[in-house]
């Protein structure tokens, strides 16, 4: 016998998200009735992950669903909410879940029109769009916001996919999706400009260096979060830091790179939280923003008052 409470699923956009979630509910005991697969890719994604669902139109998934899940990019999600809308194709008492981590359920509001149900969903993990995503699942959060009624919908949702449900407020989810992709998406930055660097003094295989460093690195900052702050701006090596960016000048100058400004940026705001937690005195500070000061080529790491800083130890 079905397990109670199962839904019947449509999935717009069989994208990396749309397949692989549909994929958990699927394994969930709910039947996906139906997906939307325009490139091939996708296509051949539906076929893989969601074998013998077919695919339909949007509007035709719309009206066999329970649940409609919206897998679509955060540019085209209102668009497509209101065009359904207007076609007079969400129905009362019907589910709405869009997979966006900047929108609530504001962006949902025809859903809500029309006597729908509107859920966000939103899974903080990178997809691949393979079988292996639902195996990282299992240690992956969903950011949700939905109405206090129906929160324990999303969260039963969330957590029948194997994940754990985390409540964002509808204010708060810019500031919630833009502190995953300022985490993530530049962490990926980062690493490709060390890599970059480590490849032009010929280091073939930078991720052996870089892998144990950074992985060290990230276990340590969420364990213990700026306690973890280490290297030369949070010593006060100010001297260090100035043939860095003395360095990193004359590279990005012959190769027209962007490596240098984010460097700067990010010893700025390193020296800052230092600062503030009382790792940096303000002559060790003073030294460092020296050190940074683009309009000072060939900064010679030192303080205001002309001395040069002393390392401390911490």
């Amino acid at each position: 016998m079905a397990r109670p409470g199962r839904l019947g699923i449509g999935i717009i956009g069989a994208g990396k998200v749309g397949a692989v979630l549909g994929a958990a509910l699927r394994a969930a005991e709910h039947a996906v009735v139906g997906v939307s697969a325009v490139s091939e890719d996708s296509r051949e994604r539906a076929e893989t992950l969601l074998p013998g669902v077919p695919v339909l139109e949007v509007q035709e998934i719309v009206e066999r669903a329970e649940l409609v899940l919206l897998a679509v990019p955060d540019d085209a999600l209102g668009g497509l909410v209101e065009g359904l809308a207007k076609l007079g194709a969400w129905q009362p008492g019907q589910l709405v879940a869009h997979t966006s981590g900047r929108y609530g359920v504001g962006i949902l509001q025809p859903v809500r029109a029309a006597g729908a149900i509107p859920l966000a969903l939103h899974p903080a993990m990178t997809f691949t769009g393979m079988s292996l995503d639902l195996t990282r699942l299992q240690d992956c959060t969903f950011g949700v916001t939905a109405d206090a009624a129906m929160l324990p919908i999303a969260q039963a949702l969330v957590m029948e996919m194997g994940a754990e449900p985390v409540v964002i407020a509808e204010a708060d989810r810019t500031i919630y999706h833009a502190a995953l992709a300022h985490s993530a998406n530049h962490m990926a930055t980062l690493v490709a400009q060390g890599s970059q660097l480590l490849r032009e003094i010929g280091v073939e295989q930078p991720e052996n260096l870089l892998g144990p460093l950074l992985r060290a690195t990230l276990e340590n900052a969420l364990a213990s979060g700026e306690s973890a702050l280490t290297g030369p701006v949070v010593r006060g090596d100010s001297g260090t830091v100035a043939g860095h960016v003395e360095a990193l000048r004359e590279h990005d100058a012959g190769s027209g790179g962007d490596i240098l400004s984010a460097y700067l940026a990010m010893a700025r705001a390193t020296a800052t939280r230092a600062a503030r937690r009382g790792l940096l005195n303000d002559r060790q500070l003073s030294g460092i923003d020296a050190a940074l000061d683009a309009r000072n080529p060939g900064g010679n790491g030192t303080g205001s008052n002309g001395t040069a800083d002393t390392p401390e130890g911490n």
